[in-house]
């Protein structure tokens, strides 16, 4: 085990236990800082209290385990349901949205135990270096941060796995005993992201097997699960099993369960490139199954109950939105006021929303709601209801005056 030179001050390191990371805690007490290890739980499949001996025998001088997992469904994922906000068009922003989570709770334990420094195992050439250290410098102004994979000493030092094992191996660190899957991977209640290695190809497939979170789609089950999703303030408030009567009220109880309704029917699974905030493209492989039973209810419902022109300035405010989060701006003023508007935007988004789900996909079955604009009578083919056919005639005399100007000028020009 290195020895830890004379003390530099304190750093909480976001600390998952994997290879990564603890050679980070062993490097950070190797140049003079005693570590604080956090762990926050937002949902992923990890062996806590393994990482915390881990950590504790590697040196910490504290580690701290946060169950974040109500407080990233209520304060995080229901912003994001109301919102429908999706980054280009495809990504459903799940790691997006846990690092801000996560952030938080790292930079409470620094404030708490008068830590000087923060650190994490974020690469240099990624978004989340830029989502932690945002939200850090927005939470906690005075703070210092560590970014080990920026810092010349230790990027050429471990210029890549072998020299991290040998490290580990130099200074008693448990290395993996199985190999390690050809590609990246971070979890969360809401997703799982796979990156990097194989994947870096964009021509690769992603290999058979690699998703942990869903069923491949072709070996699902062939009965449909049909769901029952109400939603008040355009928040989900129950999730109800049409079928064997499982009903769920809480949040995390409901988004745990729909993420196990979208699992079981291999519901989310996406295979993108994207825009990274700093300038190149990456790809992604993407589970979301919950997530993308909720954006699907949500989209339903909101457009039953919100008025057409509301509905189009919403829509522009969730694409900026998916950027300010993507981008790590979650903290920033230009964020919060989105999000009031969004937020007041859903004051009559409630009702229910009726849906199967099947072999990857979700679909639409009815809904209802006290607040809908639908008006039945007003729209029948059947009954006349309130409205003269008479007056579409005018109506569409108004709306071509700009399309003949417009080709009469373009006649003028052939001519």
């Amino acid at each position: 085990m290195a020895q830890m030179a004379q003390s530099k001050g304190t750093v909480v390191l976001a600390y998952s236990g994997g290879l990564d990371t603890s050679c980070i805690l062993v490097w950070l007490r190797e140049q003079g800082y005693e570590v604080i290890a956090y762990l926050a739980d937002v949902g992923q499949d990890e062996d806590f209290e393994a990482a915390r001996k881990k950590a504790t025998s590697l040196g910490a001088k504290k580690v701290f385990i946060e169950d974040l997992r109500k407080e990233f469904v209520e304060d995080f994922i229901w912003p994001w349901v109301q919102s429908s906000a999706v980054y280009e068009d495809r990504y459903l922003l799940g790691t997006s949205l846990a690092r801000p989570c996560i952030a938080k709770g790292q930079v409470n334990v620094a404030k708490r135990e008068k830590a000087q420094f923060v650190s994490h195992g974020a690469t240099g050439k990624g978004n989340d270096q830029v989502r932690f250290e945002l939200t850090c410098y927005a939470l906690y102004p005075e703070v210092k941060i560590i970014s080990p994979w920026r810092l010349p000493e230790f990027y050429n030092r471990f210029l890549g796995r072998k020299e991290l094992t040998a490290y580990a191996k130099e200074n008693g660190i448990p290395v993996p005993v199985t190999p390690k899957d050809p590609w990246s991977m971070d979890a969360n209640i809401m997703h799982i992201s796979y990156e990097s290695g194989i994947l870096e190809n964009p021509w690769n497939h992603a290999p058979d097997g690699m998703q942990t979170m869903t069923i491949d789609p072709v070996k699902s089950t062939n009965t449909p699960d049909k769901l029952e999703i109400e939603f008040k303030h355009g928040v989900p408030i129950k999730v109800t099993n049409l079928g064997d009567k499982t009903t769920c009220n809480s949040p995390l109880e409901l988004f745990q369960y729909v993420n196990k309704i979208g699992s079981k029917h291999g519901v989310g699974r996406i295979d993108i490139v994207e825009n990274r905030f700093i300038g190149m493209k990456s790809r992604g492989v993407y589970e979301t199954p919950g997530g993308t039973i909720l954006y699907h209810a949500h989209l339903d419902i909101e457009t039953f109950t919100m008025d057409k022109e509301v509905r189009k300035i919403k829509r522009d405010l969730a694409v900026k939105f998916s950027e300010q989060l993507y981008n790590g701006f979650w903290n920033s003023p230009e964020c919060a006021f989105v999000r009031h508007c969004i937020n007041k935007s859903q004051e009559s988004v409630e009702g229910k929303v009726q849906m199967s789900v099947f072999k990857g996909q979700v679909y639409i079955l009815g809904r209802a709601s006290p607040t809908s604009l639908y008006n039945e009578a007003l729209v029948s083919m059947n009954v006349q209801g309130d409205y003269d056919p008479i007056d579409a005639g005018g109506f569409i005399k108004i709306c071509s005056l700009r399309l003949k100007e417009y080709h009469r000028l373009q006649s003028s020009k052939s001519t």
